[in-house]
């Protein structure tokens, strides 16, 4: 893909003991003088992808990018059926990254997030703004009932109704006027068939709507046991929490974002994450740019997105 940098391999990677039983998994590549950046992975649950090193001019920037608690090989992994939960939160992972920024001897450091990786993005910067340098974004997410509604309880079935049907499959017809509810029951049930199912149908659902045109490439991705696990859980235990945050309080607090240039990059028909999201975190946060890419959905290949974020990221490079 023309808009991505050559793969690169990680110079440095290792795990770090953040506490409560947890083991972050997390790798570094490109100049190791170079501008650091950390990215922060979609789901949440997804893990890291060796394609988001690629973002980044690697003679420019030290790329460090981590697993999130219970997902890739961070430890404990939340495909385990007991796997304690009561330390796997928005603010546990803000905290991670704390540790890791001083962990690697990082005094202020770029944040590029897409999706979950946005909310995230913001709840950190909203909380230490004075260790971020820029902020690029893409197909934002924060959380809000709103946007949990859209996606999970029967907004985007206006647009994808035969998908929407196979998302109800697995749910009791007296359930499924509360999907995620249901849903979080389903994915943590005793019987492992039951949890396996109920996760892959609710990944299938996302896996069929995050392109501007279905692809079955996504829909096989999403649906692989090994992903779909780890992804629904992770996704409807911090869903069913409110992600910890109170209603509306990333963009309520986006004027603590003041100071910090950043780029939002947003497909114009994201069905995923819909565009009034990043137009209202846009109006909030002083100094932030809207990019918005006419012919794209949510995922980070569709048409657009990669050039619109290379472009973010070439040009905050060399600022100081």
């Amino acid at each position: 893909m023309e808009d991505l940098y050559p793969a690169i391999e990680p110079s440095e990677h290792g795990f770090l003991d953040v506490g409560d039983g947890h083991r972050v998994y997390w790798e570094s590549c490109g100049n190791p003088r170079g501008k650091p950046v950390v990215v922060l992975h979609g789901g949440p649950g997804s893990g890291i992808s060796p394609m988001a090193r690629q973002h980044f001019d690697p003679a420019a920037y030290r790329i460090v990018l981590f697993d999130q608690r219970g997902s890739g090989r961070s430890t404990p992994h939340i495909g385990e059926p007991d796997v304690d939960l009561s330390a796997n939160t928005t603010w546990h992972l803000v905290a991670d990254m704390e540790r890791l920024r001083e962990h690697l001897g990082i005094e202020r450091w770029q944040l590029f997030g897409g999706s979950w990786g946005a909310t995230l993005a913001l709840a950190y910067a909203e909380t230490h703004p004075e260790r971020v340098t820029e902020i690029v974004l893409r197909g934002v997410f924060t959380a809000r009932q709103s946007e949990l509604d859209w996606i999970y309880n029967g907004g985007a079935a206006a647009v994808f109704p035969e998908y929407w049907h196979d998302y109800l499959a697995p749910i009791p017809r007296d359930r499924r006027q509360d999907p995620i509810s249901a849903y979080h029951e389903l994915v943590y049930h005793p019987d492992r068939a039951v949890r396996e199912a109920a996760a892959i149908a609710w990944s299938t659902w996302e896996g069929a709507i995050v392109s501007l045109v279905p692809q079955r490439g996504y829909l096989a991705d999403y649906a692989r046991p090994g992903f779909a696990v780890t992804f629904a859980r992770i996704a409807l235990h911090y869903f069913t929490h409110g992600a910890w945050l109170d209603e509306g309080q990333l963009i309520r607090d986006a004027a603590k974002l003041a100071g910090i240039p950043g780029v939002i990059v947003q497909g114009r028909y994201d069905v995923v994450c819909p565009p009034t999201t990043a137009y209202e975190l846009h109006r909030a946060w002083p100094g932030s740019r809207l990019a918005l890419a006419d012919t794209a959905g949510h995922a980070v290949t569709d048409h657009g997105i990669l050039r619109l974020l290379r472009e973010a990221t070439d040009e905050f490079a060399h600022r100081s």
